[in-house]
This record gives structure tokens, C-alpha cells and sequence, in this order.
């Protein structure tokens, strides 16, 4: 008998357009196992963060960490196709406006909180001196190339939210000819990774590219029915092989991008087998679901809680104690902050209808 899971799935296979069609496809059920990975993947980026302010650039392990941010890229664009396109049909005219003003919203998301980080953190006396933002080269960098240093960038924070945005609006318009061509996305990820190739021959680069790549890799990802990709997750051995191998290559290579189209896929199934095969009922999962659920929420409040600990602990030594105590403080708070705004969306109207202003 199939399991939940793979019941769930078989409700959410994508197929391709009938250009002709306009009815909207059923509404999409949660796919738990997802949302566990999307969860795990916010935890670790609380363990990344709280390395790169407590303990600083010079830890020698980042390269292990790599694959986070462009993982959650990878999902977005796996959303896109597996979990939009099973809610509205390709040619429904609601889906390009779906996933444009979703981008706008997060582009908007992230100007307001650097805005923000520009007047709190010198109140908290954090000592770090701040880069001026506004100046052609740095608005260059932080919207177009994304070039910040890939540890202890002071330019910008919140940055995931941009290429998450680029993704979502660029798919947004490639739904239009999607609607007539089906191998649109895969004939734009083609031209993707040849800009990429481009740029590194003439020893350019640019990471926001690099990232948008990644995404639409996600989005032909997504086209798989999940009871697929349950099947493919399900070679715990061959998962492990293939994931000892990328991490000599890293460990021999760094993180080049050849390795991240590798390692992110890769990554990103481990996770989310940890996530199939685990028990429906645990507590433990239960939480990192919840936080899959809010993963968006659950990153941008992480991020803000581990700024204000540095800024407010700066003045300290970073001892064993407060090492400790930040590292505890860092993980509880975000997962209270996402129980907290969990619950009070059941309770009031008001606060559900503002979540979804702003991350809906």
C-alpha cells in the first residue's frame, strides 16, 4: 500500500500544457517530507550565520557549508513548477501575476529590512562600520552581480532574498511562451549555464546568475512527480557514495560552480530522504516541518535574531560561556518566533491576512 506521502504526491504531478486548457488544476496538498528539508536547510543556515558572526571569516569549514544558500534557491524554482503549476494551470493569467508580485513582495521585504538594519544595529552599538550603500558600485553589486564576499559581507544582509525574487518574476514571464513551448525553461537554463561558461572564459562572474541558474535547475527538477522522486531518494547507499565523492572534490577544489550544479541537487536529496524515511509522529520532526512551513519567515527572523545577539554581545568575550549561550539562544528563538507566529495566525484574523501581505 503506498505510503501517505506518495499519495500526496501522486496529487501533485505536473503535466505538460494543453495551450488550449484554461481550468485551474486542483489545489496542491503540503508535501511533508519538503517541507522537513526546507525546515533542516533554515536550522543549518542558523548554525552558518551564528559561525559567521561568533566565530568570524576565517573558519576554514565554510566550503562544507556552501550548498545552503543556493539550495533554497533550488527549491524555489522545484515549488515553481511541481507545486505552482499544480495549482493553476499554465495558461490560467493569475500565475505569471502570482509569481511576479511574490517576487516584488520579497524584493520589497529586503530593502526594508536593510533600511532597517542601517538605524538598529547602531543603536545596539554593534562597533562594525558600515559601507555606504548608495553608491553606484554597491547598488550594482548588491542587485545585479551579487558579489559580496561569501562570509562577513557587511554591505547588505537578508542578500538570499534577491535572487529568490529574480527567480520568481523571471518565471513569472517565462510562463507566457511556456504556455506554447513546453522546453521553455529547460532552453533558458541551457542559455543560463552558457552565460556562465561565457563569463568564466573572459574571468568574469556574477553570483546572482550563477544562483538564477541553480533556481531554474529546480524549476526542471520540479516537472518529476514526486512519487518519482520518492523512488530516485530511495538509494540510501548510492546517496551516500555520491555524496562522499562531492565532499573530496570540495575538499580538494573548494565550491567552483561546476561542483555547486553537483552538490545542491545532491544536497538537497539527502535531506529530504532524511525527511521521507523519518517518523510522521516524532516531536522533533514535527518542529523542523513547522519551520519548513515558514522557512521564508524562519530565515529572515534567524538572521535578525543572530545580528542583534552580535551586536548586543560585541562589547563581550567570546568565551566558551557566551559562545554557548548565543549558539542556544540563536536556535531557540527562531524556532519560538515561528511557534509563536504559527499560533497566533489560528487565533487572529488580523495576523493571518498580514503573514499573507507580506510572504504569501
Amino acid at each position: 500500500m503506498p505510503s501517505q506521502i506518495e499519495t500526496q504526491a501522486n496529487r501533485t504531478t505536473v503535466q505538460p500544457p494543453d495551450v488550449c486548457a484554461t481550468a485551474s488544476a486542483p489545489k496542491a496538498q503540503r508535501i511533508s517530507a519538503l517541507d522537513f528539508t526546507k525546515g533542516a536547510l533554515v536550522l543549518i543556515m542558523v548554525l552558518y550565520h551564528w559561525i559567521n558572526y561568533f566565530i568570524g571569516p576565517q573558519w576554514e569549514y565554510y566550503r562544507y557549508l556552501r550548498f545552503l544558500t543556493p539550495s533554497f534557491i533550488f527549491i524555489t524554482g522545484f515549488m515553481i513548477s511541481n507545486i505552482y503549476l499544480s495549482k493553476y494551470d499554465a495558461a490560467d493569467r493569475r500565475l505569471p501575476k502570482r509569481l511576479f508580485t511574490r517576487g516584488l513582495k520579497l524584493m520589497a521585504v529586503f530593502v526594508v529590512l536593510n533600511v532597517a538594519r542601517t538605524f538598529v544595529l547602531p543603536v545596539l552599538g554593534s562597533g562594525v562600520v558600515r559601507i555606504n550603500p548608495l553608491t553606484l558600485g554597491n547598488i550594482f553589486t548588491v542587485f545585479v552581480s551579487g558579489n559580496l564576499p561569501v562570509v562577513g559581507g557587511k554591505l547588505a544582509s537578508f542578500t538570499i532574498l534577491v535572487p529568490i525574487s529574480y527567480v520568481l518574476m523571471f518565471c513569472g514571464a517565462l510562463m507566457l511562451p511556456y504556455r506554447c513551448y513546453k522546453y521553455t525553461f529547460h532552453a533558458v537554463c541551457a542559455l543560463l549555464l552558457l552565460s556562465i561558461l561565457i563569463l568564466g572564459i573572459i574571468d568574469a562572474e556574477s553570483s546572482y546568475l550563477e544562483l538564477v541558474s541553480i533556481g531554474m535547475l529546480g524549476v526542471l527538477a520540479g516537472f518529476k512527480p514526486i512519487s518519482a522522486i520518492n523512488d530516485f531518494v530511495r538509494h540510501p547507499y548510492a546517496l551516500a557514495f555520491a555524496y562522499v565523492c562531492y565532499t573530496i572534490a570540495i575538499s580538494i577544489w573548494n565550491v567552483p560552480f561546476v561542483l555547486q550544479l553537483i552538490g545542491v541537487p545532491l544536497s538537497v536529496i539527502v535531506i529530504y530522504l532524511v525527511g521521507l524515511s523519518g517518523s510522521e509522529a516524532g516531536r522533533i520532526r514535527r518542529e523542523v516541518v513547522l519551520l519548513g512551513k515558514y522557512s521564508l519567515f524562519g530565515y529572515i527572523s534567524q538572521m535578525a535574531i543572530i545580528q542583534v545577539l552580535s551586536a548586543s554581545l560585541h562589547h563581550l568575550n567570546f568565551g566558551l560561556e557566551v559562545l554557548g549561550t548565543s549558539f542556544f539562544a540563536a536556535f531557540a528563538l527562531t524556532i519560538i518566533g515561528v511557534e509563536v507566529v504559527d499560533r497566533a495566525r489560528a487565533r487572529a484574523i488580523s495576523v493571518d491576512r498580514l503573514y499573507k501581505a507580506v510572504f504569501a
